[in-house]
């Protein structure tokens, strides 16, 4: 046997007599070498894509239009894009950022490119199971978080079951319940629990503001501010509507799931932050959000200390401008 046969054998589960397999002879032996997992890039950059650009994005029609409107903009110009093209153009360039290369591949592959086809669906799949795993994640975590603290649900809400979430449960209907409607109202919650009042996407839940307080004549306020979002986000780094999924009885995510109407839950939410109107409200929450991500965020600026050597760096720049400065003036 040549010694690279015998490498390969030794990799193997040896066998008995008989022609059965069986385990190693040590426990104190290494076992197989494991061949090394090369992860393919675009398989990090469709999930980051998923979770920071867009949750129901389709990339492959996003692409396809991405590539229409590119050529379409020199001849027509970027103000006459309609709103809805604003936005898909929009994410379609985030995603040529985020992708090394992909603007040049797909300048220079056909259609019939089976290759890269198979590449950008990749990026689809892989945005689709970063979420799939952040909203299993969530199942049990987010027990712990909207549990009173030194206190236990009644009933009591297994972290691996479902079934006693959502309107089914006191704790969990009161945060799902719409901003605007009663929990406490025995006639709102008994047609909630029946399904008897259906809950659209852009009917959000109270649980997205802060204290799980609406103040109908202030809608601003607290909104998008919930302790709850900020654990999620904590926990996860995902869309609100993750943890929405969470609280539900759904056992299943889904897009067009007509208990929670995730996907217009979560396109009415980017309505309003990239509404121009609500700039300045929006500029408001993403300070509170700072805040509450990067604890030593302030808005207010940071000038080195004098001592430190960006100071000191700094200081030799600035002599060095001023007399360039000066010999320019002097000629």
């Amino acid at each position: 046997m040549s010694q690279h046969s015998r490498r390969d054998s030794d990799d193997e589960e040896e066998s008995s007599p008989s022609g059965q397999k069986r385990p190693h002879s040590s426990a104190l032996q290494s076992g197989p070498r494991k061949r090394p997992n090369v992860q393919d890039p675009l398989v990090h950059h469709g999930r980051h894509f998923g979770c920071v650009v867009h949750a129901f994005c389709n990339v492959q029609t996003l692409i396809t239009n991405g590539l229409v409107l590119m050529g379409e903009l020199e001849d027509r110009g970027a103000e006459t894009l309609t709103q809805q093209e604003r936005k898909e153009y929009s994410a379609f360039r985030e995603l040529l950022k985020m992708v090394p290369e992909l603007e040049a591949r797909l300048m220079s592959c056909s259609e019939e490119d089976v290759v890269s086809m198979a590449e950008l669906a990749s990026i689809r799949n892989c945005a689709n199971g970063a979420r799939a795993d952040n909203t299993k994640s969530m199942k049990s975590a987010i027990i712990d978080w909207i549990t009173p603290k030194g206190q236990t649900l009644n009933p009591h809400i297994p972290q691996n079951m479902k079934s006693g979430c959502g309107f089914n449960h006191e704790h969990t209907g009161a945060l799902l319940c719409p901003a605007g409607y009663k929990w406490a109202n025995v006639e709102v919650k008994a047609k909630l629990h029946s399904g008897q009042i259906q809950v659209v996407g852009d009917q959000w839940p109270v649980f997205l503001y802060a204290n799980y307080t609406y103040d109908p004549e202030d809608p601003w306020n607290g909104l998008l501010r919930s302790g709850l979002l900020a654990s999620a986000y904590k926990h996860i780094f995902t869309s609100p509507s993750s943890a929405r999924f969470a609280l539900t009885s759904a056992q299943v995510f889904s897009r067009t799931d007509l208990v929670t109407d995730l996907e217009r839950f979560y396109n009415s939410i980017l309505e309003l932050l990239e509404d121009p109107d609500e700039a300045e409200e929006v500029d408001q929450l993403m300070t509170w959000w700072n805040r509450q991500i990067f604890p030593l965020y302030t808005e207010c600026e940071r000038l080195p200390s004098k001592n430190s050597v960006l100071a000191r760096i700094q200081q030799k720049q600035a002599e060095y401008k001023a007399a360039v400065d000066a010999a320019a003036g002097g000629e």
